[in-house]
């Protein structure tokens, strides 16, 4: 079942990465196309006026970094908890704005796949409810991705992605879209665009134009077009009736002082069309090119076009700055902002197929002037480049990462070769493991005077659920009155109990004392005894502690005996004698066969609850050096059988160096004992 749930969770990851990597890149090299659609919906909603333009494209660039960032960083299994949640949040509200654009029909497509993919808003909703059933999957078992590449070197991937991604959209917006999607690209001709199929219906589409006389604005259909009179404003044109769609539908040149159609005028030969929707906007930085090119233009007897939907003070203004003497013709303003991402942007065709194209900021006027276009490179259909630029983009991004990915797990791989090697070439290390292996390896948990009783059981809950077939025994160690409850909890489970303290009297009247046979009719195998700060608040003695292990073993019960130095005695460095003494005031007087009974745990009392943590070698020597003496009283089997603990500050962080010194066979764990999740990563350090 969980090799099913993972490898689902996989799969949810793979389809999530995927689609988030193509939306967002799609949206990265065409940002003004995302920022179009993003006013559209500001339009919709009665926003655009108080959104600048700015704030659009600044969103449209970071909605397609975001996007395109998440799907690589869930690729690669990179801050796996943080991306799935935020990948979650993401696709519940993309999925909300969804089901208002599939109820109200605000716009006829949604954009989340640029013009690469178009979906109907059905469509649209559909998709994001299946991505967010994905994310959800993957938000609740978030670490069940395996890394690709190890957590140290994640940060490149993090950081060159993030840089990938902002870098194509600024050199989108300087240029032009690296991958061009629309209808009028390179190799596209505009009168075959608009056939339609024969038999095929036609859709109907309606152009009004708005004019102005003695400041009275008024709209008329290109029937009803007016004298010159009247000035133009603006225009716009609607489908009034469903049919075969072609993929130019709504290109046309109009004169706008006679109303006139001159569309057909480029079937035929060479024009160059100069593209502004509003001229108002229009970078003028470069029109000493755009004039050079429009004179060029003249002396071949090539046509020169300006297609704006600018009105005519905008036209007189832009011909006031740069001095233009090239005539301006009116086109849909929707239709000029999907030929050419760029204002101004230029066209070149050639019996109405596009040939070349070019935003305003990289003009090639000096090269095209040299010669007439019949002799010239730029007066044919250039070379596709669509494979180049899926090449340029293997060897900037996809081939470092691969190199990085490979790197890595060949990285990872040769450690694991050579700590492997090292462990079998290393005699003593390997019996030392062996007799280790003769000894139970235990993680207990104190829970000292923490939780109440319904936080008890709850915890105990949650531990049964999370921790399967470990490899060592789990004990954890609870307040008198929650021993019972948890008993119940943990019943069948591989998790042991124990009480962390009892009385060092049979029975009798002791008000607020437990005996050693209550703690073992709660259900409880274990008890804790002789812990530093029993030893330190209740002053208990050697023999206090004495009398306790021997009622203890007497009612059945299996005793963690626990020894330490303060830090005044390691500093003194009597931590040995301490140690010593403190096994024979009180547990040394044992059989050999009551001795299978006992477990140690070493605590130095200097590093419990401080942060502080004796060093895998100043633990491991101390711990042998128990083991020695354990040897000098019972025997070398009997002190190879025992199992000794560490019971300071252990964390998951540091179990495993801990666990792997030969005499140290696991730990005594205080408030990392209190999470589960951080009792299990110490458990897991036996892995």
């Amino acid at each position: 079942m969980k090799r099913l749930q993972t490898i689902l969770i996989n799969i949810a990851r793979v389809i999530l990465s995927i689609t988030f990597i193509f939306s967002g890149y799609v949206k990265a090299v065409d940002p003004i196309g995302t920022q179009y659609k993003l006013q559209d919906y500001a339009e919709a909603l009665g926003l655009l006026q108080y959104v600048p333009d700015w704030l659009t494209l600044s969103t449209s660039v970071a909605l397609s970094a975001l996007e395109f960032s998440l799907g690589v960083f869930l690729l690669f299994a990179i801050l796996r908890k943080v991306v799935a949640n935020v990948m979650l949040i993401f696709m519940v509200v993309m999925t909300l704005v969804t089901v208002w654009v599939w109820a109200s029909d605000p716009v006829s497509d949604c954009g989340c796949f640029g013009d690469a993919i178009r979906l109907s808003n059905g469509e649209t909703l559909l998709k994001n409810i299946i991505l967010l059933v994905l994310a959800f999957l993957i938000a609740r078992w978030p670490l069940k991705m395996p890394r690709f590449v190890n957590l140290s070197n994640q940060w490149i991937v993090f950081h060159y992605t993030i840089l990938f991604i902002l870098g194509t959209s600024v050199w989108s917006l300087y240029d032009l879209p690296v991958f061009d999607f629309r209808p009028y690209h390179i190799g596209a001709n505009i009168p075959e665009g608009m056939e339609i199929p024969e038999g095929a219906k036609a859709p109907e589409f309606e152009t009004t134009f708005i004019l102005e006389k003695d400041g009275v604005k008024k709209e008329f259909t290109l029937e009803e077009y007016p004298d010159s009179t009247w000035t133009f404003i603006d225009s716009k044109s609607k489908q009034i009736s469903e049919g075969y769609v072609p993929p130019i539908h709504d290109f046309s040149i109009t004169d706008m002082q006679t109303g006139d159609d001159l569309t057909e005028t480029i079937n035929k030969g060479y024009v160059f069309l100069l593209v502004s929707p509003h001229l108002e906007q229009a970078d003028d930085t470069n029109f000493g090119k755009i004039d050079l090119l429009y004179e060029y233009a003249a002396e071949n007897r090539y046509r020169f076009y300006c297609l704006t939907a600018s009105g005519d003070s905008a036209i007189a203004r832009w011909k006031d700055m740069t001095g233009a003497e090239y005539p301006f013709y009116n086109t849909d303003e929707i239709t000029l902002k999907t030929i050419v991402r760029s204002n101004p942007g230029l066209l070149l065709l050639k019996d109405g197929t596009v040939i070349g194209k070019w935003s305003h900021n990289l003009l090639p006027a000096d090269e095209i002037i040299k010669q007439p276009l019949s002799k010239s490179e730029f007066g044919h259909m250039p070379e596709d480049k669509t494979g180049k630029q899926i090449a340029l983009i293997l060897l900037w991004y996809v081939l470092p990462l691969a190199l990085l990915t490979i790197a890595d797990r060949l990285w990872m791989w040769s450690r694991w070769l050579t700590r492997k090697e090292i462990k079998e070439s290393n005699r003593i290390y390997n019996f030392l493991k062996s007799k280790q292996k003769m000894r139970k390896k235990i993680v207990a948990g104190n829970w000292k005077m923490n939780k109440n009783l319904q936080e008890g059981v709850a915890l105990a809950k949650e531990l049964t659920e999370v921790v399967k077939n470990p490899n060592c025994d789990v004990i954890i160690g609870t307040p008198f009155i929650h021993l019972a409850s948890v008993a119940d909890v943990i019943k069948g489970s591989c998790i042991k109990l124990s009480a962390e303290n009892c009385a060092d009297k049979a029975s009798g009247a002791y008000t607020g004392e437990v005996s050693a046979e209550m703690v073992k009719s709660t259900g409880a195998e274990y008890v804790i005894l002789g812990h530093s700060e029993r030893r330190e608040y209740y002053h208990e003695t050697p023999e206090i502690l004495k009398e306790k292990v021997n009622l203890a073993l007497a009612n059945g019960l299996k005793v963690i005996f626990c020894i330490g130095e303060s830090l005044a005695e390691r500093e003194a460095n009597k931590q040995e004698a301490v140690c010593k003494a403190e096994l024979a005031g009180s547990v040394f007087h044992l059989s050999a066969e009551e001795w299978k009974n006992i477990v140690i745990a070493y605590e130095p009392i200097w590093a419990i609850g401080t942060g502080k943590t004796a060093t895998a070698e100043q633990a491991e020597e101390i711990h042998a050096f128990i083991r020695s003496c354990v040897a000098e009283v019972y025997g070398a089997e009997a002190a190879d059988n025992t199992t000794i603990l560490y019971g300071g500050s252990c964390k998951a962080s540091n179990a495993p160096e801990l666990f792997a010194k030969p005499d140290i066979d696991g730990g005594l764990i205080g408030g990392a004992s209190l999470k589960a999740a951080d009792f299990k990563g110490i458990i897991d350090a036996w892995n």
